[in-house]
């Protein structure tokens, strides 16, 4: 049986997802981003900053069950980390780890919606260069 190909015809080389080293994985990183207090609240997500000697500018996310049974809480999980992964060349400020906790309306909200919540909030946690 022939294996089909990995990457359709014309892909770019590069994987666009996120690394494991761009990601956050241990539950005691999440909790330290808490228990910070460095947060800003959006419509449709909350941003955590965790600054550290060993923080790298990851992501986390984190979909709570209020979010919705558990199809929706990994479609908002993909999408905030899809709206980061897009947009994570304008996050030039700090060195700070980024926790993202979806809402409710994460799901169901226009793309553009979610991306201009992310960047506001970015741009309120001063991740971003200031506009010229």
């Amino acid at each position: 049986m022939a294996s089909l190909p990995r990457k359709a015809p014309g892909s770019p080389g590069a994987p666009e997802t996120l690394g494991r080293r761009q990601r956050l994985r241990h539950p005691r990183l999440f909790e330290e981003a808490y228990a910070q207090n460095q947060r800003w609240h959006g419509r449709h997500m909350v941003l955590f900053l965790r600054s550290g000697p060993d923080a790298s500018r990851r992501l986390g996310v984190v979909a709570s069950r209020k979010v919705g049974p558990a199809v929706d809480r990994n479609r908002a999980k993909r999408r905030l980390r899809e709206a980061f992964r897009r947009n994570r060349a304008r996050f030039t400020i700090g060195a700070d780890d980024i926790v993202l906790v979806a809402r409710r309306s994460a799901v169901t909200a226009p793309w553009q919606a979610l991306i201009q919540d992310l960047l506001q909030l970015a741009a309120q946690a001063g991740l971003l260069p200031p506009a010229p």
